[in-house]
């Protein structure tokens, strides 16, 4: 009788969480269109303020600059979709930074330098993923203390200063344009399409929203639940890998000081773009948005030759009012 009672129970709670097709299109564009008009009335003040900001070689720069804080925002999606967060990946890029630069001063081919930072990046990622589902840890104590783990090797490997010695050829990842669009946003908008395509029309993004929505039910449907969240702190990884093979490109130097301050802008660029810090709700196209949002207000800001300081409480006021949005936004 008991067990008949727990079939019940079970069978119910997967009724009531079950992840439908049309579930996930209601999370992809659950808020995405208030942000896409403010966005749009964003870009319109801006406009107002600052008749160079629709100068053609300004629109690129704010993609050029937007594209290694929304690469890194992809990655974060999906772990803060399963309810956690990140807080590792200023410190993964400046690592990957380091020993993509450490490759190149060291005489390695451009490929292998891409395959060490992309390799780095992962290595990171999984010792997140690992020891989050392994030990039942909270993923803010976890990325946390990883933060600084992976900050000091950066700085041990660099002995504290600049690498240089980037090739040209390493050069042409990031300087170079596909047609008038930067390499870098090129990349973003390829990233930013497969996320999206993963997320609406794979079982990989139908289980992201499954466990940020019931994580137990997700687990008693038979999804794989510590493999996705696993997986979702690798992909963050990689990505920042990526974007620190980007920021070596173009700065022409590896640094253990790069991305100081990057994970903020990463959960910042997630959570305007509507995904619910509580998991289960969230789109990376509203990422994309998000972080397009923060690359104008910090465009506009310069150009209208506002100091660093003030944007700093610009900033922090936004965060803050998105999460108060954000809250109770869990179905």
């Amino acid at each position: 009788m008991t067990r008949m009672s727990d079939e019940i129970t079970v069978t119910r709670e997967l009724n009531k969480n079950r992840i439908t097709l049309g579930y996930i299109i209601k999370n992809l564009t659950r808020g995405v269109f208030p942000i896409a008009f403010g966005f749009i009335v964003l870009v319109i003040i801006a406009g107002i303020l600052s008749p160079a900001f629709f100068k053609p070689t300004n629109i690129f720069n704010v993609l050029r600059q937007v594209s290694i804080n929304c690469i890194i925002s992809i990655g974060m999606t999906f772990v803060i979709l399963t309810g956690g967060i990140d807080l590792s990946v200023g410190s993964v890029v400046a690592l990957c930074s380091v020993l993509v630069a450490f490759a190149q001063a060291n005489g390695l081919s451009t490929f292998t330098s891409v395959m060490v930072g992309l390799g780095a990046g992962m290595f990171c990622g999984l010792f997140n993923g690992f020891i989050i589902v392994n030990r039942k840890l909270q993923p803010f104590i976890v990325t946390l203390a990883s933060m600084t783990i992976v900050r000091g090797l950066a700085y041990i490997i660099s002995g504290g200063r600049p690498i240089m010695g980037i090739t040209d050829s390493f050069r042409d990842i990031a300087i170079t344009y596909a047609g008038p669009l930067p390499m870098p946003a090129l990349y973003m908008l390829i990233l930013v399409g497969f996320a999206y395509v993963v997320l609406s029309k794979t079982f990989w993004g139908r289980a992201y929203y499954a466990i940020g929505g019931n994580e137990e039910a997700a687990r008693l449907s038979g999804t794989r639940v510590d493999m996705y969240k696993a997986l979702a702190y690798v992909l963050t990884g990689v990505l920042s890998g990526f974007s620190a093979i980007l920021v070596v490109a173009r700065v022409t130097v590896g640094e253990p000081i790069i991305g100081t301050g990057w994970e903020l802008d990463a959960i910042a660029a997630v959570v305007i773009g509507g995904t619910s810090l509580a998991g289960g709700v969230g789109s990376v196209i509203g990422t994309f948005i998000g972080a397009l949002i923060l690359g104008v207000l910090s465009n506009i800001f310069n150009l209208l030759n506002i100091s660093a300081y003030v944007q700093m409480v610009f900033k922090g006021i936004i965060i803050l009012i998105a999460v108060l949005a954000s809250t109770g936004k869990k179905h």
